[in-house]
């Protein structure tokens, strides 16, 4: 299964750009900026990177946030991660970034936007990856983030943007606060993706589909103890990333096998497979795939379906959508074991 799912072409939809920086892209980083206090070794970092809960695995990705200084390093680690998906036959990836936090880094609006564009193209020539960009809030810092994050967008959004998010802390009864920055982003033709439902219970899901007119939910996890949630989640054909690895990584679970993934399927909900922040949680999605086999129970056939969906559920380009599923029909007439 293992070899099986190597080969498979995917689509990955729930993916942090600094926190899918491998080990060596971070310790490239760190090396850079010694000043920020991020281990610059292996071993040290690696352990660096053991979370006791959510709040720590925060407080850990904010410093990693710190290394990321200039437009190059930007562009550094968009480049690495096109090197890293390729391997793991990732055709296409949306990628959320927190831009605000390269904003306040002191990084000019029109670099930052420079940096991701040169990122994507470079991605695509050398790594033959799509990829694709999220802007998430940061909920740490509030409206006054929200609008320096949408006031950016509007000035210079890049090309090949396509989603708008909320991410960081889950604050129960926050999210209205943020629908009027959702409204502007849907005004430039940006997709709807909230985080909701990782740490928290379902309320935070409904408030994001009924505030936040959410397309798709970040984790949503928590939509498995509210069976009417997943009805209307069936109902409504809203997909959710999620991000097995991660949950447990940070503690929003307490093992894979007492994960929701079976509960939130067999209600219906449309699934996609994702890592989050593989190069904090040491994982990567061909380990996902695989969790979903021998934990999950899901065999080549619904692998390919789940994979399948990842496509549908994107909001690629229509020919993009086309190749890639294309792709992976054809791999699955003559790899299918």
């Amino acid at each position: 299964m293992s070899a099986f799912v190597g080969g498979l072409p995917k689509a990955e939809l729930h993916l942090h750009l600094q926190g899918a920086a491998s080990v060596e892209t971070v310790l490239e980083l760190a090396r850079r900026h010694p000043q920020e206090g991020v281990p610059t070794g292996e071993s040290e970092l690696r352990a660096f990177y053991e979370f006791t809960d959510f709040i720590h695995f925060l407080e850990v990705y904010s410093h990693v946030n710190q290394l990321v200084k200039s437009a190059d390093d930007v562009q550094a680690l968009v480049v690495g991660l096109g090197r890293d998906l390729a391997p793991m036959n990732v055709r296409y990836a949306e990628v959320t970034v927190t831009a605000d936090s390269h904003l306040k880094a002191g990084i000019a609006p029109a670099d930052l936007r420079e940096a991701l564009e040169l990122g994507r193209v470079a991605v695509r020539a050398v790594h033959d990856v799509e990829l694709a960009y999220v802007y998430d809030i940061n909920g740490a810092d509030g409206l006054e983030g929200a609008e320096r994050l949408v006031a950016w967008a509007e000035r210079h959004l890049p090309e090949g943007s396509v989603g708008f998010g909320l991410g960081g802390p889950e604050l129960v009864g926050s999210r209205p606060r943020y629908a009027p920055y959702f409204d502007r982003a849907l005004a430039l033709g940006l997709h709807s993706v909230p985080h909701a439902g990782e740490t928290t219970g379902p309320q935070t899901i409904r408030d994001s589909l009924d505030h936040l007119h959410a397309e798709r939910i970040g984790h949503g996890i928590a939509a498995a103890q509210d069976p009417e949630l997943m009805a209307e989640l069936a109902d409504r054909g809203i997909a959710l990333e999620v991000c097995p690895t991660s949950n447990v990584r940070t503690r929003a679970v307490a093992s894979l096998d007492e994960h929701p993934f079976n509960v939130l399927r067999k209600a219906g909900v449309r699934l996609t497979l994702n890592t989050d922040d593989p190069g904090m949680f040491d994982t990567d999605i061909n380990r996902e795939y695989v969790i979903a086999h021998d934990v999950f129970g899901l065999d080549a056939a619904e692998l390919t379906e789940l994979a399948r969906e990842s496509v549908r559920a994107s909001f690629a380009e229509a020919d993009v959508k086309q190749r890639v599923l294309a792709e992976i029909d054809a791999y699955a007439s003559t790899h299918a074991t």
